[in-house]
């Protein structure tokens, strides 16, 4: 009786052993991510591009200058030469033209994405002045500060919808490289040493901006027809906005006029 009990119980032991073998175990293998698609970029074909080009104008009396004193810091003084210099928020030309305005398609390009320039845009901290004022760049374009002063600067992008940042940079130093993430329009920059110092950056997912120059003149080549809104942005002025239809090949000329407040 003891011997049957016995093998009752290891053969029992067995089976409970059998069964757990027999379990599958959890796998504990790499998990791998199905590869993403690759966005799309957008090219324009080269046998219907069209441009936009125009003048900015403006109208009613000119401000009179105003001096800008840079003697809190006499390098700055000298890095002028000696030389008067005037505030540049403003800045008429002959025949009532308007620099420094900043021209872009603001609607018309959706679901359309472009590649990212890889040259850099720079502004230089030069004569205790930002140059150039307004620029424009795409999202994730290498920006780069460099500073030609033999004066410590300091340069301050305060920025709503990208980082806000907060950079000084001495003579000699290295230029700063940095990047902004998204559209935004317009980022003021200012010098928090020198109060004067002033610029401003407009950021597009796409490259179909300019910024008008001294005779008021702006181009915006190789753009795809079909119908925008064209908008430009001046600092003390505001927005002006046109719709426009452009056709395949077209040349289109859009001037905007602002009136003096």
């Amino acid at each position: 009786m003891k011997i049957s009990l016995l093998f009752l119980y290891g053969s029992i032991g067995s089976l409970f052993l059998v069964a757990g073998c027999s379990q599958k175990s959890p796998q504990s293998g790499p998990q791998t991510t199905p590869p993403q698609p690759r966005t799309a970029i957008f090219r324009v074909d080269a046998a219907t591009a069209a441009s936009i080009k125009g003048t900015i104008h403006y109208t009613g009396a000119k401000p009179a200058p105003k001096r800008i004193d840079m003697s809190e810091d006499p390098a700055c003084f000298e890095a002028n030469h000696g030389k008067r210099v005037f505030e540049e928020s403003l800045l008429i030309g002959h025949g009532n033209t308007l620099a420094n305005a900043f021209v872009y398609i603001e609607k018309g390009l959706e679901g359309k994405n472009f590649a990212v320039p890889q040259t850099p845009v720079v502004i230089d901290q030069r004569g205790c002045w930002f140059h150039p004022r307004v620029i424009g760049l795409q999202t994730n374009q290498p920006f780069q500060v460099v500073n030609s002063d033999p004066i410590t600067h300091n340069i301050h992008p305060m920025a709503h919808l990208n980082r806000e940042w907060n950079h000084s940079q001495g003579p000699g130093d290295s230029p700063l490289n940095r990047k902004f993430a998204k559209p935004e329009i317009m980022i003021p920059v200012k010098c928090n040493i020198h109060s004067w110092m002033h610029a401003y950056i407009g950021v597009l997912d796409h490259p179909y901006f300019a910024v008008s120059k001294e005779d008021g003149a702006f181009d915006i080549p190789n753009l795809p027809p079909g119908t925008y809104t064209l908008a430009v942005w001046h600092e003390k002025l505001g927005t002006l906005e046109q719709q426009i239809t452009i056709n395949p090949g077209q040349n289109a000329v859009v001037d905007f006029t602002y009136k003096g407040k």
